[in-house]
């Protein structure tokens, strides 16, 4: 993670080099990636129940869904977040906010169909994990280049730069700006999918590790990854924008460059590292 976060903050210091040499006054588009980034910082918690059709949940409406996070938040020492359920048939559970105190997890009525006890309390610890590690922010941050590097492409294809310089003889600076942002885009992109597919495993391993029962979250992502395939096709296109925070992503189709582009780690990379803490802990590790 530290390498990654290094790599993501040298294109950073690149990209800027680049677009002070050209000249170009990149200062409102810095600060509407600023706007962006803090609205997402800030509101991702809303942004995200909104989007998912969730709602907030009292205990006295879901009564084993907060016996289970109370539980968790007892075993870890942390906060209690607040509670959420989607009406959704995709199986499916995810947290986000940008600090524990205000936080969310939500689940999906398909999710609290299709588990057994023991398994919603791997996932749960799951995405309390991300929770406890911040993870939010984490990859907040890590795609600000993206969205930076975002903003300028679209800049420089709106604005007609490209076609500026190029009668004069100079250098077409529109387009120069154009495969910077481009390049700094699309290597920041495969970063943070790498950051995500990382984090991942570290809220696999702390579920695991705070429940001492790898085998549940594992026969729980199993079970989910096996529904989600029954899941009818426009469902699915419908929740993919989430995959990122999702517990398990929502793939429509047969894996293809998955294991470069995914948000998440293969099914079987995940359930190889849970059967190395399940052999661990079986020694008192």
């Amino acid at each position: 993670m530290v390498i990654t976060l290094f790599l993501l903050g040298l294109l950073y210091v690149a990209f800027v080099a680049v677009l002070i040499y050209l000249g170009v006054q990149a200062v409102v588009v810095a600060a509407l990636a600023v706007v962006f980034l803090l609205v997402q910082f800030f509101l991702s918690d809303k942004i995200a129940l909104f989007a998912m059709h969730g709602r907030e949940v009292s205990a006295q409406e879901a009564p084993q869904l907060h016996g289970v996070i109370d539980r968790l938040c007892a075993l870890a020492d942390m906060p209690k977040p607040r509670v959420a359920i989607a009406d959704t048939d995709v199986p499916n559970a995810f947290a986000t906010g940008h600090s524990r105190k205000k936080s969310v997890v939500c689940v999906t009525t398909g999710l609290l169909r299709r588990l057994e006890p023991e398994e919603l309390e791997g996932v749960l610890a799951h995405e309390m994990s991300h929770v406890a590690h911040r993870d939010v922010v984490v990859m907040t941050v890590a795609s600000f280049l993206g969205i930076v590097a975002g903003l300028m492409t679209r800049f420089a294809l709106y604005s007609g730069l490209g076609r500026g310089r190029g009668d004069r003889g100079g250098p077409p600076i529109g387009l120069i700006i154009l495969a910077v942002s481009a390049l700094v885009y699309a290597v920041s992109f495969l970063l943070t999918r790498a950051l995500s597919r990382y984090r991942e495993l570290a809220a696999d391993r702390a579920a695991a590790l705070l429940t001492q029962r790898p085998s549940a979250l594992a026969s729980a992502l199993t079970k989910v990854s096996g529904e989600i395939a029954r899941i009818p096709t426009r469902d699915l296109r419908e929740a993919q924008a989430f995959n990122a925070f999702f517990f398990a992503p929502a793939i429509s189709g047969g894996v293809s460059l998955a294991n470069l582009l995914a948000t998440h780690p293969p099914l079987e990379r995940r359930l190889e590292e849970l059967s190395k803490i399940s052999a661990q802990l079986g020694r008192g590790v």
